[in-house]
């Protein structure tokens, strides 16, 4: 059976994100060991580093996008797909974001992009969900 409701594609987005996280984690848990990076350090070999960041600047981005996606996906009267489109688009553009990273830092721009252009958009849609609500609000 296929998600239809905005809950359940939203929920899929949310899983998928987290399947991210735990992958970005575990990679640096496994360069930590390999490069020889005693806890509670967070420099060392560039490879780890890099990774360490990723994962850093992953969790401060999932605190705007795991509340925006869900309030979007809560508040949002419009296309059910839409909040969860936009979640995707932020899971995509973290990953490009790792894959440039991990080259060169100098490449982690486009990832960037691609993630907040998902974040204004579930913001938007927050936003218009809350003003569509104003009345059940006030």
């Amino acid at each position: 059976m296929l998600a239809t409701s905005a809950e359940e594609l939203s929920a899929i987005v949310t899983v998928l994100m987290l399947f991210v996280y735990v992958f970005m984690a575990n990679r640096v848990g496994r360069w930590r060991a390999k490069y020889d990076v005693k806890a509670p350090a967070t420099t060392g070999h560039p490879l780890f580093e890099r990774a360490f960041r990723v994962h850093m600047n992953t969790v401060e981005q999932m605190l705007m996008f795991l509340p925006l996606l869900w309030l979007a996906t809560i508040f949002f009267r419009g296309p059910v797909w839409l909040p969860a489109a936009f979640g995707l688009v932020f899971v995509i553009g973290r990953i490009v974001f790792m894959q440039g990273y991990m080259k060169d830092p100098e490449k982690r721009l486009p990832g960037i992009g691609i993630g907040m252009l998902g974040i204004l958009g579930l913001l938007v849609l927050t936003i218009v969900g809350l003003v569509q609500n104003w009345s059940v609000i006030a």
